[in-house]
């Protein structure tokens, strides 16, 4: 009678429970949701092998698969051949290009009278079914990586206090070796969370197709199962490496199986051996875990008989892609409304950056992306990057390209600091004073020479010699403004104005009023 498909851990608990509790065969059959007769097909053969529960408590998966097997095995020569390259078949299939057609081709091509191509599949189903080697063989070589957190958490002690700090274990593992990186994190927070996708990956030295995330906040910005959001800078990433994240999908416990399995590994073989040590910083519990990783990656595999590392070097790091020259610059993301005068604001810094002009749309607003790490600025329209400027820090400064100036403030651009100097000095000295002020304090060449444009177009407003007399009294008081240059010369011609009154004797006459009414 041929065996129903099930798991190794499930024949463990068929037998235990029927060692240990004495329950009945339908009663097992719904604890451990498997039909009756393949409960009782189980038993049964045990039974016959006069063991004790004790005895296979210790057995390895391979070891105990193998006494259920033994009775076909003394049967079928053939089989035994076949099962002989099991082993060997899981790790061809992980290779790209790779399938069992192939494999049951180059199979009959031995044995010409051997297995069919549906009992060369059968056999090799229930044989990859029997154990955890089920949960790599489904993925091909340099595909994904998967990434998650691990439920439990480690600790740091305060050397000072004593006091204990849970610390963030993050977990990637590649699908068709196995191969794992495991490191501990202060937070889940996103940059934290890039730093150690990228680690893995320069652990490995290669780039995957794909990183399969689960639905973490730093990973997904919105969970959906058909068109998740994924988080902008994280996105960017996966760009800057040339890869793609491929979000787990939500309720879909198969899409995240092998990196839960990795996180219990873990848990066996990381955690475990370090349950009594004390750590004092996230830097000497790294290094210890990585200690322990090693030795994981490098433990022989049961049923594949090589360890991870082993197929990782055999037929994955080739599949994978190039690491980038440097690591990633880490990104931050804002969006801003273009302003009447055609620049966009970076909050961060309070700097201004220039766009090009036709993005101000009279009476519609316009936002734009920006994205920036510590050295450049680009900015994004339509999806589209349309400018990329240095980053500049100074607070209400602007960082300005001609090229996105309207035609008429580009003759702005045209003139030099030189050329308003001397024009003011021509004027007079505490013009020409006043002129390098202005020019010394901004910083933005545009906003400047505007301002020392319109202060010496006040000579052919005002006069000369008033345009004399007020730069006189801003370099006393530290003005550099036009508005309040405008301002003193009005206050000028209007002191003027009322000195010609008085001198033509306008104000002896009975309707004014004097000083005295107010008194």
């Amino acid at each position: 009678m041929a065996h129903k498909r099930i798991g190794m851990k499930k024949i463990r608990d068929v037998i235990r429970l029927k060692s240990t509790t004495g329950i009945s065969d339908r009663q097992v059959s719904r604890a451990l949701n498997v039909s009756r007769p393949v409960v009782g097909q189980y038993w049964r053969e045990f039974a016959a092998m006069g063991l004790e529960y004790e005895q296979i408590a210790g057995m390895s998966d391979s070891e105990l698969l193998a006494l259920f097997e033994r009775p076909r095995t003394r049967k079928s020569g053939q089989y035994r051949e076949l099962a002989e390259q099991f082993g060997h078949y899981a790790l061809e299939l992980k290779r790209k290009g790779v399938t069992l057609h192939l494999l049951w081709q180059e199979y009959r091509q031995k044995h010409p009278q051997g297995y069919s191509y549906s009992q060369f599949c059968y056999h090799f189903q229930v044989w990859r079914n029997a154990s955890e080697v089920t949960m790599h063989v489904q993925h091909k070589a340099g595909e994904k990586m998967f990434v998650d957190y691990a439920g439990a958490k480690m600790s740091i002690t305060d050397r000072q206090t004593g006091e204990k700090r849970e610390v963030e274990t993050f977990v990637a593992v590649f699908g068709a070796s196995g191969l794992t990186y495991v490191e501990a994190s202060e937070s889940q927070q996103k940059e934290q969370w890039i730093r150690s996708n990228e680690r893995a990956m320069w652990y490995a030295g290669g780039v995957p197709t794909a990183i399969v995330p689960d639905n973490l906040r730093s990973a997904v910005a919105r969970s959906d199962p058909y068109e998740p959001g994924i988080n902008p800078l994280y996105d960017d990433f996966a760009a800057y490496y040339g890869t793609v994240i491929l979000p787990a999908r939500v309720r879909k416990a198969r899409d995240k199986a092998l990196v839960e399995n990795a996180v219990r590994l873990v848990y066996q073989r990381v955690y475990a051996p370090l349950r009594d040590r004390q750590f004092f910083s996230l830097q000497e519990l790294n290094q210890a875990m990585w200690e322990q990783l090693d030795i994981h990656n490098n433990t022989e595999q049961q049923r594949l008989g090589v360890s991870r590392r082993e197929v990782f070097e055999d037929v994955e790091r080739q599949a994978l892609r190039p690491l980038a020259r440097q690591k990633y610059p880490l990104k931050s993301f804002h969006e801003a409304t273009v302003a009447i005068n055609y620049h966009v604001e970076l909050r961060e810094d309070r700097h201004y950056y220039s766009v090009p002009c036709y993005l101000r749309k009279p009476g519609r607003k316009t936002v734009v992306k920006m994205i920036y790490d510590e050295r450049v600025v680009g900015i994004y329209y339509d999806n589209v990057r349309i400018v990329e400027h240095q980053r500049d820090r100074l607070r209400g400064g602007y960082t300005t390209l001609a090229e996105h100036m309207p035609a008429h403030h580009r003759f702005y651009a045209e003139w030099s600091p030189e050329r308003l100097l001397r024009w003011g000095s021509e004027i007079g000295a505490e013009v020409g004073e006043l002129i390098r002020r202005v020019l010394h304090n901004r910083k933005h060449p545009e906003q400047a020479f505007r301002t020392c444009l319109g202060i010496l177009n006040l000579g052919k407003k005002y006069g000369n010699a008033r345009l004399r007399e007020a730069c006189e009294q801003a370099n006393a008081h530290g003005i550099c403004s036009y508005r309040r240059m405008q301002t003193m010369m009005e206050l000028i011609v209007e002191r003027e104005q009322h000195h010609q009154l008085e001198w033509a004797g306008v104000g002896v006459h009975e309707n004014l009023r004097g000083s005295a009414y107010y008194n």
